[in-house]
């Protein structure tokens, strides 16, 4: 039964972790963590440019990410993930390029902060928050431990790496390279490590002056190693390990760094030896050139010179390699967010720039993971040697409180404690549909809390504010959608601002446009340089493919139109009835006297007084029916449910005409109305684990509404939507515990319940579901999609065939 229901699309923000990422070998997959779940992505793959798979598993943050190198056979692949909360898991890949957890494990007493595999063998090291090293054998489907380390003096690690020694194959004598939130860097050598391993500190290595923050060690032709460190100093120090006689060999021919006929300083030697096998390691280079602290290192794989990726929180990716002649190590290419922010640095309390820095297998592609935890993605083109920008995956880094369908269903709009509104649509060529991010039409100060559609050119949003903001479509944005996701243009007589941009120190999107160039140049100057550009803005209707991140945060923006006040505090809840002519609201309250429900004219943008009076709490949820006569259904923390009528000459008035103040034993999370049922029906859900549904006769004056039906769950029900044919409605429900489930109510023969389908866990979130909206206008043969909002900080859009869900249980 679950074919008829599968994921169509993920969108997730990644952690801001350097060590949460990494790019197989093998397979070209990259999994990087998402809140406390693991992300898929194949960025090279571009029949499915989105993420493949999200995998659930973990109860907090993923923090940790590592492919195990002997396992580098897509078929058998091995993937390693720690979290926040000290577990290790192990992942085995399947077909379909996705993953299934064959153990988790209690590995540290805090959050593990990195992974290192030991290549060709089934050995990796962890580093975790209760200053310990671990070392583990892969056995199977399980992980043993195998060594214990207490770093002395104490110290938090942030970056390992694992190594056996050139002259020796076999894994049997290692070292392990440990960074973390000390100066130096101690190097340890391991003795019979497959056997009874014995580790030792042989070395520390001093020159950074703040907290080293990745490690990475690369073969070189000779049979030594370079070792790159990465640290909160603004600097990459690198390394060289070799053994005696490959420095003798070196010296002698007068090729140490390139430098025999220059005044040279002798690097101090030190060493780490393990059985018969020793290396020697001395400094080799200093790498200058980031404004802030450097978060990761790593060595491109495919490269016949040394080349070395950093990421760094001033917003750059650098590119390394010594030169030919000099030996002396430059910056070759510089990518990303240059200088972009000035004065935002770590120093200031930003959390800016890139956090992690990747190679593909192949050395031609790299990617980043950013503050807003998007992705960016370069390719190198040989021909202009230059590394060109290519649209890669983005998502919200917070809780997703809201999601609304444009009216017509052409695209689906969320919002995020993160303080971002996305939109998001599917983009049509070449007779296949792949949905990514389109525009972000909200960059706010204020965690979002709630958002609708009001036309398919405009939406209003409620955030931790007194008041709502309404929006509307620039023109550069409605002409982009048309052009990749076929969306139609508005009609002539709906006239669309041309862009918008956010003024230095301010909250709302100001409105660009073409009309008055004196104004527009005084707005110029007051305006940010790097969320606004004329000529950027326009070229968003040139675009081929989606936009990038680099266009999404700064020329995505939709203007705002209006400013909707009342509320005396947070905003809560915010829907629109269909047609869109009334906006219904709330705010959080814990009175009478605020939990007032605000109606305001979608024409005029005037309030409609007087508000309506029915709760003693926070208005959870509100919803206008599809059908005449029109209702407004509000439910409550107070466990209420009240129903108004739209009444009055002018069809602004409403009156409460039913209600039930203990409809649930505990708070009513969610509510939604029931099409084509034949009399008013409505669905509530509550904390207290029940789904239930109400109807009335309309026969008599005032509506009396009782309960036909109750479906109870095991846990939460914090999300509910329907969607009807001519005899059965079908009503999806999500759970705090990201439970998905489809229930089949009978429409003719009095609301009974059919049969309930509970959706493979695979494609559900691992935490609270926050939102469900089924697509409106969305014709398929008898397939439907439902968005999915949780507060792992997804959205999802699940593809659902509700005939193949019906006639699998007839």
């Amino acid at each position: 039964m679950t074919e008829f229901i599968v994921d169509e699309y993920y969108s997730v923000g990644g952690n801001r972790h350097s060590a949460a990422a990494d790019w197989s070998v093998a397979s070209g997959l990259v999994a990087f963590g998402a809140d406390q779940n693991v992300g898929i992505w194949s960025p090279q793959n571009t029949s499915q440019p989105g993420l493949s798979a999200l995998l659930g598993g973990h109860s907090d943050k993923v923090t940790a990410v590592k492919f195990l190198s002997a396992h580098f056979d897509s078929s058998s692949e091995l993937l390693a993930t720690g979290s926040a909360d000290g577990k290790l898991s192990l992942w085995k890949a399947t077909t379909g390029k996705t993953f299934v957890s064959t153990v988790t494990i209690d590995a540290h007493i805090g959050t593990v902060n990195a992974i290192a595999s030991l290549g060709q063998s089934d050995i990796f090291a962890t580093g975790g928050a209760d200053a310990r090293i671990k070392l583990w054998r892969v056995n199977q489907d399980n992980v043993e431990a195998l060594a214990e380390v207490a770093l002395k003096p104490r110290f938090i690690p942030l970056a390992l790496t694992i190594s056996a020694f050139a002259e020796e194959p076999s894994p049997d004598n290692a070292f392990l390279v440990v960074g973390g939130t000390r100066n130096d860097i101690q190097v340890y050598s391991i003795d019979g490590l497959t056997s009874n391993p014995r580790v030792g500190l042989s070395a520390s290595l001093t020159g950074h002056e703040a907290w080293v923050r990745s490690l990475a060690l690369t073969p070189t032709p000779d049979g030594g190693f370079l070792l790159a460190s990465a640290s909160q100093d603004k600097y990459v120090r690198i390394w060289r390990f070799e053994s005696k006689g490959q420095q003798f060999a070196r010296n002698a021919s007068g090729t140490n760094g390139h430098l025999s006929n220059a005044v040279t300083l002798t690097a101090k030697i030190q060493s780490v030896s393990a059985g018969a096998c020793t290396c020697l390691i001395s400094f080799e280079a200093l790498l200058l050139g980031h404004e802030d602290w450097v978060y990761s290192s790593h060595w491109n794989p495919k490269s016949s010179t040394p080349q070395l990726l950093t990421a760094s929180a001033d917003g750059s990716l650098s590119i390394w390699e010594p030169e030919e002649s000099s030996g002396i190590w430059v910056s070759i290419s510089r990518l990303g967010e240059i200088s972009s922010q000035k004065g935002a640095t770590t120093a200031t309390g930003s959390s800016g720039g890139f956090w992690t820095g990747l190679w593909s297998p192949d050395g031609t592609v790299v990617t980043s993971l950013g503050r807003t935890g998007s992705w960016r993605m370069w390719q190198y083109v040989p021909e202009t040697q230059f590394w060109n920008q290519k649209h890669a995956i983005s998502g919200h880094i917070g809780s997703v409180e809201g999601i609304s369908w444009a009216p017509d269903g052409s695209y689906l709009l969320s919002t995020s404690s993160d303080q971002t509104t996305r939109l998001h649509a599917g983009w049509k060529r070449d007779g296949k549909i792949t949905w990514h991010e389109f525009s972000r039409p909200q960059i706010h100060g204020y965690d979002l809390n709630c958002i609708a559609s009001t036309t398919p050119y405009q939406f209003v949003s409620g955030a931790d504010e007194k008041l709502l903001r309404v929006f509307n479509e620039p023109r550069e944005i409605s002409v982009m959608l048309n052009k990749l996701c076929q969306i139609p243009l508005p009609p002539e007589d709906i006239h669309l601002p041309e862009t918008a941009a956010i003024p230095v120190l301010g909250l709302s999107n100001k409105v660009i446009g073409d009309e008055d160039d004196g104004q527009n140049e005084a707005l110029d100057e007051d305006l940010n340089a790097n969320t606004h550009s004329r000529g950027q803005s326009q070229a968003l209707t040139l675009l081929g493919e989606p936009p990038t991140e680099d266009f999404l945060s700064r020329h995505t923006l939709w203007p705002e139109h209006e400013k909707l006040y009342g509320h005396g505090y947070e905003i809560s809840e915010v829907s629109t009835s269909q047609p869109g002519t009334t906006l219904a609201t709330a705010c959080k309250a814990s009175s009478i006297d605020y939990a007032v429900i605000r109606l305001y004219d979608e024409v005029s943008w005037s309030e409609v007084k007087p508000p309506l009076t029915a709760h003693s709490l926070t208005v959870t949820r509100l919803a206008f029916s599809f059908e005449e006569p029109k209702y407004l259904l509000s439910v409550g923390r107070d466990r209420q449910w009240t129903v108004f009528l739209q009444s009055g000459p002018d069809a602004k008035s409403w009156v409460p005409v039913a209600s039930n103040p203990k409809a649930h034993a505990r708070m009513i999370l969610d509510c939604t109305w029931l099409s084509n049922a034949g009399k008013p029906a409505f669905a509530t859900a509550g904390r207290d684990k029940a789904m239930k549904i109400w109807s009335a006769e309309d026969s008599s004056a005032k509506l009396d509404f009782t309960c036909a039906l109750e479906l109870k769950r095991k846990s939460a029900i914090t999300a509910i939507a329907a969607v009807s044919d001519r005899s059965r409605c079908f009503l999806a429900t999500g759970e705090e515990d990201g439970t998905l489930a489809i229930h089949i109510i009978s429409l003719p023969d009095g609301l009974k319940p059919l049969h309930s389908i509970t959706v493979d866990p695979r494609i559900c979130p691992s935490r609270s579901v926050n939102r469900l909206a089924w697509r409106p206008g969305y014709t398929d043969g008898s397939f439907h999609q439902l968005a999915v909002a949780s507060a792992e900080g997804s959205v999802r859009i699940l593809r659902v065939n509700l005939e193949g869900v019906w006639g699998s249980i007839v």
